[in-house]
């Protein structure tokens, strides 16, 4: 294959390159990316001008033609699509950007890749489409899209047109939507990276409202397997779900941290947990998001292999070795 994969020097996007440039199903991996303040070349050390299967596009999806002659030029036949505008945050003070990129630049590719008749396109989603969940029960691939962010809104509306594009042009498409990924190389906006940072500078963690938002935890690892299963393996037209199974509040997760922090690095002075601060919640705030991905596991045989335990040390250990990244891709802010 000739493989398109969109959003390649983000935070998913750069961990899916590391993860399948080396298959040997693929000939030819394009990593298109735009660079807004969350991508960035340095995730892609290694790779990037080196490695014989890679190359790179600097594009923005919201120019048409561009996007076309991309695919054109490298003879695209599958396409793994993550660019986005994905923080809530960011969203709901600048809505703007995220309608134009991740509709309009999702309908420029769906339309490129109709044009030269590729041969699979898989559209990666977020389970925020479907809202906010009670104290029970879990997101399914056919519960109700009811997204409450203008990002979730706008994800939720590319969906739908990747949905259509299938349905009325008989395009290959395929769908999924997943809980909240962690991992290296996470751009230190999200809410791990910032804990993280807080502990090590001794400054305020800032925890919304009063810390219960439920959210399910994703190792980043996990998550591109997945991808790759779904893009080798997914059925035509189908959605398929991907969660970690590890329901976690936020200020559980944050306590957590502290304690790992307070561990691997005791010379800090330890009770890092007198450190969180509550703030005001955010409008709109999902409470709880729990994805039931006992499809993907039944039909392609997936499921996650870290535990949240496994997954989140690793996670901590990796920010605590790679401060001058962190610095280097915080200076973009």
């Amino acid at each position: 294959m000739n493989l398109l994969i969109t959003g390649g020097a983000g935070f998913i996007g750069s961990n899916l390159i590391r993860h399948v440039i080396d298959k040997p199903e693929v000939a030819k991996l394009v990593n298109l990316d735009c660079l807004t303040y969350a991508g960035h070349l340095e995730n892609l050390d290694g790779i990037h001008g080196v490695h014989p299967r890679y190359a790179f596009e600097k594009v923005d999806l919201r120019d048409k033609d561009s996007v076309l002659r991309v695919i054109r030029q490298h003879e695209i036949t599958h396409i793994m699509h993550l660019a986005a505008e994905s923080h809530v945050d960011r969203s709901i003070s600048g809505p703007g950007d995220f309608i134009t990129t991740n509709i309009n630049g999702t309908f420029n590719l769906l339309e490129a890749f109709r044009d030269t008749k590729g041969q699979k396109f898989l559209h990666v989603s977020t389970d925020e489409v479907f809202g906010s969940l009670g104290e029970t029960g879990f997101f399914t691939e056919t519960t109700p899209y009811a997204p409450n962010s203008p990002y979730s809104a706008s994800k939720a509306s590319s969906d739908l047109l990747v949905r259509a594009y299938h349905h009325t042009y008989g395009l290959p498409t395929v769908i999924t939507n997943c809980s909240n990924n962690y991992g290296p190389y996470q751009f230190p906006e999200k809410l791990i990276p910032v804990v993280i940072q807080s502990i090590l500078s001794r400054k305020p963690i800032p925890v919304y409202g009063d810390g219960m938002n439920v959210r399910d935890w994703l190792y980043v690892g996990d998550h591109c397997e997945a991808l790759w299963t779904v893009l080798t393996t997914g059925k035509l037209g189908e959605t398929y779900n991907i969660g970690g199974h590890n329901e976690k509040a936020n200020l559980h997760l944050v306590q957590l941290m502290c304690d790992l922090i307070d561990e691997f690095q005791p010379e800090l002075g330890g009770n890092s947990r007198s450190l969180i601060t509550f703030v005001t919640d955010r409008p709109g705030h999902d409470r709880r998001y729990a994805i039931d991905a006992s499809k993907i596991d039944r039909e392609l045989g997936w499921r996650p292999a870290h535990t949240f335990e496994t997954g989140i040390r690793e996670t901590v250990k990796w920010y605590l070795e790679h401060q001058d990244w962190v610095k280097a891709v915080s200076a973009s802010k």
